[in-house]
């Protein structure tokens, strides 16, 4: 019987169910509920709707080839060269919902996510999941996807919130300077609301998988014909690998960008912080 979580058999009558194009186009005519609910109430979000449908189907599309291709070439360099692609592509992204920047805003997103993704995924594959060769597509890259996706929200919510709130904040800190107080005891507050803001999400997830909602990863191992245990098991590794790489993500990004926003005179750098581009 064989151990992978794609392939574990549930029973003589389970059969994966194979869907065709006219199946999928069918789910995806339910994106016009979407656009009548827009138009009804004057929501100006239909085109983005449109534009949003065409992007994720093209977007899976190219995706399943390339993972076909990979799949058919099983050589560590391709599977470390998509990783490494979506790594980055993750790093960039995280810094797309906040207003507020500053120089170097991109190096510190990349640093996080490539260090919190790749070290939780190296103890994964290294200590928990265990594949044989480690580099195996169908472990790894679906391993870093989900890492990726929910590192990527908690470190742009953690970012977005830490630079929001010094900004919003920036009488109370000078004072607090002012006083005596050190730039981290000024700054502290903005860090833990910060680092409560990136990992809300996936305590959230976390709180509610199995009652509320069945998570991702098992719902698909479902639909696969694996057993119900055995998706359990994969599930319960995949929520706590995530949750270490949102922690060490998100801590990372916020000290970076403290550190990069204060100076060794105890003052914090307020001509970094921009708004769209602009100081």
């Amino acid at each position: 019987m064989s151990n992978l979580p794609f392939d574990f058999p549930l029973a003589a009558t389970t059969a994966y169910i194979d869907l065709a194009w006219w199946q999928v186009a069918i789910a995806a005519s339910l994106i016009l509920i979407n656009a009548a609910v827009s138009l009804a109430l004057r929501l100006d979000l239909g085109k983005r709707f449109l534009v949003a449908s065409v992007r994720l189907t093209l977007q899976l599309i190219l995706v399943g080839y390339v993972l076909q291709w990979i799949f058919t070439v099983n050589q560590p360099a391709a599977v470390l060269a998509i990783v490494a692609l979506m790594t980055t592509i993750a790093g960039l992204s995280a810094v797309g919902r906040s207003e507020l920047r500053y120089p170097g805003i991109y190096v510190t997103s990349l640093i996080s996510v490539w260090a919190s993704s790749w070290i939780v995924a190296a103890i994964a594959v290294v200590w928990v999941v265990q594949p044989d060769p480690w580099w195996r597509p169908q472990y790894l890259i679906p391993l870093v996807g989900m890492i990726l996706g929910n590192a990527l929200t908690g470190i742009s919510l953690g970012l977005d919130r830490f630079l929001s709130e010094l900004s919003r904040g920036r009488a109370v800190i000078d004072g607090a300077l002012c006083l005596g107080a050190t730039r981290w005891e000024a700054v502290r507050p903005t860090v833990r609301s910060a680092m409560r803001t990136g990992m809300i999400p996936i305590m959230n997830a976390m709180t509610v998988a199995g009652i509320v909602s069945l998570p991702g990863m098992m719902t698909g191992q479902l639909l696969s014909g694996v057993d119900p245990m055995s998706a359990v098991k994969y599930q319960i590794v995949i929520m706590f690998l995530i949750a270490a790489t949102v922690a060490i993500g998100t801590l990372g990004s916020i000290m970076i960008s403290y550190r990069r926003l204060t100076n060794d005179q105890h003052a914090i750098r307020w001509d970094r912080i921009e708004k769209n581009g602009k100081s």
